[in-house]
């Protein structure tokens, strides 16, 4: 099995192309082939050498490595325009001037259902002769065979007047240098599928296998769009997943087996993978999902990997005691440090929360607080509970009306680790010098 991940270099790398990308590595991987790059940068005026930095940096990211490539279709231009040359000599394909009027008037005289055929000249842009007899058979490993009767295909534009390849031969002629054997790509590539296919009969040659993928919507059910979240690769990696968990996912929207596990390792995609499971109706990406994926797979690293990768993330060292307090309450990387960055940078203004919490009416809790904490002998999460729990007690009130002042006046906020936690971490010295603050 040859199989290669195309992508046009005119942006980042997409969410359904990182799907597309993925399926292509687990089918390689799975079966024991190669999983080719190739950068498809035929279009110089979108394409940009940024994108394409972008686009490798988001497949490392994603742990898909390559076994081939990139290799950039710009560069195989030349065989591109001796393809289009040699197919003018054998009559498979004609110059025309033909535009877009003819096109119309042509199925106005004989119907829409009817293929556009032109008339051969000695200039314009190169047209395949597409034959009226006979059909044009798609294999597609997850929407079986299709055929389309070549009398309702239009005679496509290969090449542009000057010589220079059009898209769909270029790719054609591609896939069949590099000896793919099944090109697995997104169901709205189908249209081009069947150019691609006459391109390659037209030469001679047989046509890979394909695999057409369903595409991905968001959570209201249209298509996926930078509205419904995390438009990009990147924009995943920036707002904290583990790449581990967004293979997991990706990996899952279209494709089950049996087992129905919503959590499975790298290593069990690959060895489960196939396409018989594979489903053609639109799958759903659903960033909550994602979400709880993530903090399943964070839950399971350990104190020491979880600090290492909250560390990369941050950009700051030392932050392990944090995190072995805060790990539980996270579910993406993004998130420690609004809970916890208040450890090093103080209290958040929060008015809010100083408003409620720190007022008259909890005043008394407040400062019974700091009168036992500022009594202790032992400064340990166990006697501050015990302490705190004993403030509840005398009081007779709540435990949220003594501990939730207590958190603002460390934390400037309602949210934070466990209180305990907190000011075992934070010290006695700077937990009574917040709370002094506070009072």
């Amino acid at each position: 099995m040859r199989v290669r991940f195309a992508p046009s270099p005119t942006g980042q790398l997409h969410i359904g192309g990182a799907r597309t990308a993925l399926y292509n590595w687990l089918a390689a991987r799975h079966g024991g082939g190669t999983f080719i790059l190739r950068i498809e940068d035929t279009d110089r005026e979108r394409s940009a050498p940024e994108n394409t930095a972008q686009i490798l940096e988001a497949l490392v990211w994603l742990g898909l490595d390559w076994d081939e490539g990139p290799f950039f279709q710009a560069d195989n231009e030349p065989r591109h325009r001796a393809v289009v040359e040699q197919l003018l000599a054998d009559g498979r394909a004609y110059r025309t001037s033909a535009s877009a009027d003819d096109v119309r008037a042509w199925k106005d005289e004989y119907g829409d259902d009817r293929g556009f055929r032109g008339t051969a000249e000695d200039h314009g842009a190169v047209r395949l002769r597409v034959p009226d007899e006979g059909e044009t058979i798609i294999d597609d490993l997850i929407r079986g065979t299709t055929a389309f009767r070549n009398v309702h295909l239009d005679d496509p534009v290969i090449a542009r007047a000057d010589g220079s390849p059009l898209y769909n031969l270029a790719v054609a002629v591609d896939d069949l240098d590099a000896g793919i054997t099944d090109v697995i790509r997104g169901v709205d590539h189908l249209s081009n599928t069947q150019k691609q296919v006459l391109v390659l009969e037209a030469m001679g040659e047989k046509p890979p296998r394909y695999a057409h993928l369903s595409l991905l919507h968001g959570p209201d059910g249209k298509k996926l769009s930078k509205r419904h979240g995390a438009e990009s690769v990147q924009d995943l990696r920036d707002k904290g997943y583990l790449p581990e968990a967004v293979r997991n996912y990706l990996a899952l929207l279209g494709w089950g087996d049996a087992d129905d596990e919503t959590l499975i390792p790298t290593d069990e995609l690959v060895r489960r993978f196939e396409f018989s499971t594979v489903t053609q109706a639109p799958a759903q990406f659903d960033e909550a999902k994602l979400r709880w994926i993530n903090g399943r797979y964070l839950h399971q690293l350990s104190h020491e990997e979880l600090t290492a990768r909250v560390e990369a993330f941050v950009g700051r060292e030392g932050l392990g005691p944090a995190v072995a307090i805060a790990g539980e309450k996270i579910q993406t990387l993004a998130e420690f440090w609004p809970l916890c960055g208040f450890i090093w940078d103080g209290p958040a203004n929060d008015p809010k929360a100083r408003e409620k919490w720190l007022g008259a009416a909890n005043a008394p809790a407040l400062l019974a607080a700091r009168e036992v904490l500022g009594a202790l002998d032992r400064w340990a999460t166990e006697a501050i509970e015990g302490a705190l729990r004993g403030v509840v007690e005398a009081q007779g009130v709540k435990p949220n009306d003594v501990f939730q002042p207590v958190r603002v006046a460390l934390a400037g906020t309602t949210v934070s680790p466990g209180i305990f936690e907190t000011l075992e971490l934070l010290g006695r010295d700077e937990s009574l010098k917040r709370l002094d603050g506070a009072i």
